[in-house]
């Protein structure tokens, strides 16, 4: 990779400083080095462009790739700060123009600051025991009564015992759940320390098991995927407010 990527926390949220010469090469190990940012769930993701330079210019798209998950999940604003002139004007320029450009670092913190408004959200630890799944339904159900969303209880409360019971049978390692309240949806998400992503979603098979949970996650949810993180990963899924 001949991009070189370095992480940072800032007051704004992560800031990710790209240095190097971005071409087609780069694009999926820069695309999960950002969605591993993403997977941390930060305030904002500021992505400082002033040392990268295009040598490839459909090689850009990495950055609506990253931009259309985090609207998806977990609805962090990502802000491309800073570029050269060279790379500012590809921004500028057709499918690339809608994205979210700002002069330098300082100015997107000037606009998170201007924009930003809390995000309520609970987040809780929980051991691979044979509990969690149990608890993790309690803390589902009391965020989204404590939010005035009674219609998401159930949805909410099945797909947190599923994504939980995953990582009691499958991951066996300490976890994280989270609920946070969006503009439009709830979202919820389970980060373990395993790096294996989930079985795809099927229908129970008793010579085949593992997947079936998942199917229940798929129906109720408006999304839901994995993304990895640089301990293990992230299952998240959205929950559309009424």
């Amino acid at each position: 990779m001949t991009v070189r990527s370095d992480v940072r926390d800032d007051d704004a949220g992560l800031v990710v400083t790209l240095t190097g010469r971005l071409g087609l090469a780069d694009i999926v190990q820069l695309r999960d080095r950002l969605l591993k940012c993403l997977a941390e769930q930060p305030d904002a993701l500021l992505v400082d462009l002033r040392d990268l330079h295009v040598d490839q210019p459909l090689a850009l798209s990495v950055f609506t790739a990253v931009l259309r998950q985090a609207a998806r999940w977990p609805g962090t604003p990502v802000l491309l700060c800073g570029p050269p002139p060279q790379t500012r004007a590809l921004l500028l320029s057709g499918a690339y123009r809608r994205l979210p450009l700002f002069a330098g670092l300082d100015a997107a913190r000037h606009h998170l600051a201007d924009e930003r408004r809390s995000v309520p959200s609970v987040r809780e630890e929980l051991l691979p025991v044979s509990g969690s799944p149990r608890h993790a339904r309690d803390v589902a159900t009391d965020a989204c009564l404590r939010w005035d969303l009674p219609d998401l209880v159930a949805p909410a409360s099945l797909i947190v015992t599923e994504l939980v019971a995953n990582v009691v049978d499958h991951a066996h390692t300490m976890m994280t759940l989270r609920l946070s309240l969006r503009t439009r949806y709830l979202n919820i998400a389970v980060r373990d320390g395993s790096p294996q992503h989930p079985p795809e979603p099927r229908p129970a098979d008793p010579e085949n098991p593992g997947g079936h949970g998942l199917l229940l996650v798929s129906s109720l949810a408006d999304a839901w995927g994995c993304l990895p993180s640089d301990d293990g990963k992230v299952v998240w899924a959205a929950l559309r407010r009424r």
